[in-house]
């Protein structure tokens, strides 16, 4: 593994490597506007939620490493504490990166790119008709990280009003993950899409207790086949099946035959019953597969 020192390396450099590995970063499409009246629109990725009460949200939008030059984004700030945050998905995101060409000041970006602007209901700048969520913000505070090119200036905002495009909530209100095609930054000129074909489902430990990896068994634990993914799964029930359960598992077809062919060869045996449970694991049958891996000792 290569290890870098951001002090010997340009910043120029360490800043494709930093933005490489932190990624997917959501982006912050940022609406201001400055004294005159005068709206700018640019996307920013180093963006996150940091507070649901009060509801805060942060981006940063840094010094240019070329020059040390800063953005218009963060002058306008400055000057009027105010920013919409729009969000990006795919079908505006190549109208979006046209958004960031360094136009000059008092151009409009939302013309350059062919966005609507509708008028913010508690704050000053307006906010992308076309983005699938805003949040109208108010400006708490900007704190430079650095004065040279590269530094950040994280702006932190209060959320004050958000707008979500309908046909994306659920019955109850909230926001359908699968109804979204959220668009992320990668590093260089990449990008991501989180569609339903790219997420899956991880169940949260929130309300039960996982056994953890120090109470999985030892043949699960050092497996040549279950992997670090599926280790964690396995780790995270509160209890394993019951030995009756086991035992109906193995009158299964596929497993009786398991335990059949390879009942004289233990290595084997535990290798094909890993390899059995790894698919209920990949179906997102958890209890199954403990029922196919405790097939050795159970019985």
């Amino acid at each position: 593994m290569a290890s870098i020192d951001p002090k010997s390396v340009s910043t120029a450099h360490f800043h494709s490597i930093l933005l490489g590995a932190v990624a997917p970063r959501p982006i912050a499409f940022a609406s201001t506007i400055d004294e005159k009246g005068h709206v700018n629109l640019s996307p920013f990725s180093f963006f996150n939620a940091f507070s649901a009460n009060p509801p805060i949200l942060i981006f940063s939008p840094a010094r240019r490493v070329r020059d040390n030059s800063t953005k218009h984004t963060l002058e306008n700030m400055l000057k009027v504490p105010e920013v919409v945050i729009n969000i990006v998905d795919y079908p505006i995101v190549e109208q979006m990166s046209l958004a960031s060409t360094e136009y000059g000041d008092g151009v409009n970006e939302f013309v350059k790119a062919g966005f609507t602007e509708v008028a913010s209901e508690k704050i000053r700048p307006p906010r992308v008709k076309e983005s699938p969520v805003s949040f109208e913000c108010k400006v708490l505070e900007v704190k430079p990280m650095g004065d040279q090119g590269g530094a950040g200036n994280l702006v932190i905002c209060e959320v004050v009003m958000a707008h979500v495009k309908e046909e994306l909530l659920t019955d109850d209100n909230k926001l359908d993950p699968t109804r979204l095609e959220l668009v992320a930054r990668m590093g260089g000129n990449w990008y991501t899409k989180a569609d339903s074909k790219s997420m899956f489902e991880i169940p949260k430990p929130l309300t039960t207790m996982g056994i953890g990896f120090d109470q999985l068994p030892k043949h699960v634990r050092n497996s040549e086949v279950l992997t670090g993914n599926n280790l964690g799964r396995l780790a995270n029930v509160e209890q394993l099946p019951t030995k009756e359960e086991v035992a109906i598992m193995a009158k299964e077809p596929e497993v009786s035959a398991i335990l059949q062919s390879f009942a004289d060869d233990d290595v084997e045996l535990e290798k094909e019953l890993h390899l059995h449970a790894q698919k209920y694991l990949d179906a997102g049958q958890t209890h199954e597969a403990w029922q196919v891996i405790l097939q050795g000792e159970y019985l």
